[in-house]
């Protein structure tokens, strides 16, 4: 138990005690009675829900082929394409925001259309992901059997292949409406006037207004709603679930026909075409302004100046420096408390699932709301300590934490009782069997995990835009302040901070799929070979 101690106390002090405050001191019969009384909060809630559903139609729609041409079929680019749609999926919201900005033309630069277009793109891996695997192990027989009676191939996808996959697409379409209910990022970057989510309208009420007790009622409100949500969605996916017929061997086939090599052409090309030009649009942007093609907004970032005497508010170099100081520090954050929970979660059973479901509610909570939470909390004595360097990396590792912690427990559960035993057989303490053994089985689990937690603090933009302040910004906070003021350098300069995050969150995703790939061959080795020779069999279940 006592490897749970340092865990516990970070979610009871970080996440309980500002979720409970938020709770009891902000809300009441009268905060209620505003927030529900005001016009604006339904309007609010009819964008948020409208534009929610609509994204992810739309998603749905748009990445069903993206998913038919991946999961179906071999073709040059194949990986290339499935990992572009991965590295848009982690990039920041801001980043998508601004290349999104950036690629459409000013009149809809900052619009509804906007915000749907930068949905979509964002979430087309989720289908993949979601989606891919099991549309990719379906057997062909079924659909060929149904054009035999006669049905054409789209009819024969409809009736047969569409209700098999029907599990998949709610579970995928539960994602995309759990992203888009809470956009928080997007919006503020490129909504227009009077659309907001009900994220940015807490944000807006608690920071701008001062109506704090509005914006928690907004915020439980909005929790309570992607419950109901949920549940539903849920209960969807129970009701659409069938018994698949899974192939166990299913090539991907090429396209034979003209035909057929048009279709999957168009569907990779049009995919394709979705992922890059965004970025494309981004990078073109930081270099591109209406006196024509500069490189003043790249070498002016180490400037807090838009001229001589004419500040600039924040300091685009030290956006970066602070960034990565702070990922620095969340990432040793997340992996000690995940890396303790992840051990203590294994050594404990009922405890151990009760402190990983506790650690998981961070992720259930928008980031919107921790922060929120933080805030009230921690700016009276004793606890005054918004001014503290360190409260936004414990923000930005309560959302990594659960990352950590099922990175970790996964290896954990996956080596077999039999090496410790082994090794006590040989000789072994029981310090230096663990030490041996499972230390030496999770330092590549907990460098993944720490990379993740990097990539999520770089791109963090909820919980910080509460708990930043005046010279403090991180590359998030400074690209949203950066592209909402006029000017064609302010723009430029916004597209470059947007296009270094890019580059830096995409660097660390790299890192975790090589680390990722290594460990999986790293574990499959020790699955067949358990301690030092072949004095014990591989164990099938490992092997699957």
């Amino acid at each position: 138990m006592g490897l749970a101690a340092v865990p516990v106390a970070a979610l009871a002090v970080f996440y309980l005690w500002p979720f409970t405050t938020l709770v009891v001191e902000a809300v009441d019969a009268a905060a209620v009675g505003d927030a529900f009384s005001r016009v604006g909060t339904w309007d609010t809630i009819w964008f948020t829900t409208w534009q929610a559903i609509a994204s992810t139609v739309i998603t749905i729609v748009a990445g069903l082929p993206a998913t038919w041409a991946i999961a179906r079929h071999d073709f040059v680019g194949r990986r290339t394409l499935a990992g572009l749609l991965a590295a848009m999926f982690v990039l920041p919201t801001v980043v998508m925001g601004a290349a999104v900005s950036a690629l459409l033309p000013d009149s809809i630069s900052r619009s509804v259309t906007a915000v749907l277009l930068a949905h979509v793109v964002f979430n087309l891996a989720v289908v993949v992901r979601t989606v891919g695997p099991v549309w990719a192990r379906l057997p062909d027989d079924l659909a060929h059997a149904a054009q035999t009676l006669g049905a054409s191939p789209f009819a024969a996808w409809r009736s047969v292949t569409l209700p098999l996959l029907g599990p998949a697409i709610a579970g995928a379409a539960s994602i995309v409406f759990l992203f888009t209910f809470t956009s928080f990022g997007v919006v503020r970057i490129i909504g227009a006037p009077g659309t907001r989510t009900i994220e940015v309208e807490v944000w807006r009420r608690a920071t701008q207004l001062g109506a704090i007790g509005e914006a928690a009622v907004l915020a439980l409100f909005q929790l309570a709603a992607l419950a109901v949500a949920l549940i539903a969605m849920v209960r969807l996916q129970r009701r659409l679930t069938v018994a698949l017929p899974i192939a166990t061997h299913v090539r991907r086939r090429r396209a034979s026909t003209a035909r057929h090599r048009l279709l999957l052409g168009t569907v990779v090309g049009v995919t394709g075409l979705l992922v890059v030009a965004p970025l494309a649009a981004l990078v073109i942007g930081s270099f591109s302004t209406p006196r024509g093609w500069t490189t003043e907004a790249w070498r002016t970032l180490g400037s807090a100046e838009i001229r001589p005497g004419i500040s600039l508010g924040l300091d685009p170099l030290g956006a970066i420096e602070r960034s990565l100081s702070t990922a620095a520090w969340a990432t040793a954050f997340a992996v000690v408390i995940g890396g303790l929970a992840g051990l203590a979660v294994q050594a404990t059973r009922r405890a151990g699932r009760l402190l990983d479901v506790g650690l998981a509610l961070p992720l259930a909570t928008s980031a919107v709301t921790i922060g929120f939470g933080m805030l009230i909390t921690f700016d009276v004595d004793p606890v005054d300590w918004r001014a503290s360097w360190w409260l936004v990396p414990v923000g930005h590792a309560l959302i990594a934490v659960p990352f950590v912690v099922r990175t970790t427990t996964n290896v954990l559960r996956a080596l077999p009782p039999e090496l410790i035993a082994a090794a006590a057989t040989l000789g072994a303490s029981p310090i230096r069997a663990w030490r041996e053994i499972v230390v030496a089985h999770l330092w590549r689990p907990l460098a993944v995990a720490a990379a993740l937690a990097a990539a999520i603090s770089l791109g963090e933009f909820g919980a910080t835009s509460f708990l930043s302040r005046s010279g403090g910004e991180t590359l998030p906070i400074a690209v949203e302040q950066l592209l909402g003021r006029a000017g064609a350098l302010l723009q430029a300069k916004g597209n470059a901070l947007a296009a270094v995050l890019a580059f830096l969150t995409i660097g660390v995703v790299l890192v975790v799929d090589r680390l990722d790939r290594t460990g999986a061959r790293a574990r499959r080795r020790a699955t067949g070979d358990l301690l030092l020779g072949d004095a014990v069999e591989p164990r099938p279940e490992l092997e699957r």
